[in-house]
């Protein structure tokens, strides 16, 4: 199973991310795929037009998301990954955003690195940036 960790500083409050993140309009526009979830913990979720699915497990407002995580590439009998979300409010509107994912199928992690940069940290960024 493949670790992964990954972070970038995004130009918003740790609150509006954390907001944004769990919720299916604030998700869709902040990453500009399609996203249906909620704010209540052991809910299921799909975001990026159904690509993404899993379920809420641990929430702590403004601070930690913690999920199950998998896409539609992922073999079949393969287990959930688990998706671990920091959020550490650097200075007003600057937020530092640290993403661990474990339990990856095995060589899927430099490939999903460079999907949360691409599909979430740079439409976070330019989305953030303009509203």
């Amino acid at each position: 199973m493949d670790m992964l960790k990954v972070e970038a500083i995004i130009p918003a409050s740790a609150a509006r991310i954390y907001e944004d993140w769990l919720s299916s309009d604030g998700h869709t526009k902040m990453t500009g795929g399609y996203a249906q979830i909620s704010k209540e913990p052991q809910t299921r979720f799909t975001a990026w037009d159904g690509y993404i699915s899993g379920s809420n497990l641990q929430l702590e407002k403004n601070k930690r998301i913690f999920q199950t995580w998998r896409t539609a590439e992922f073999p079949e009998d393969a287990e959930h990954s688990k998706l671990e979300v920091w959020l550490e409010e650097l200075e007003e509107n600057m937020t530092k955003v640290v993403i661990t994912q474990s339990n990856l199928p095995d060589g899927d992690g430099e490939k999903y690195s460079e999907g949360w940069k691409q599909h979430y940290f740079e439409p976070m960024t330019e989305y953030y940036g303009k509203n």
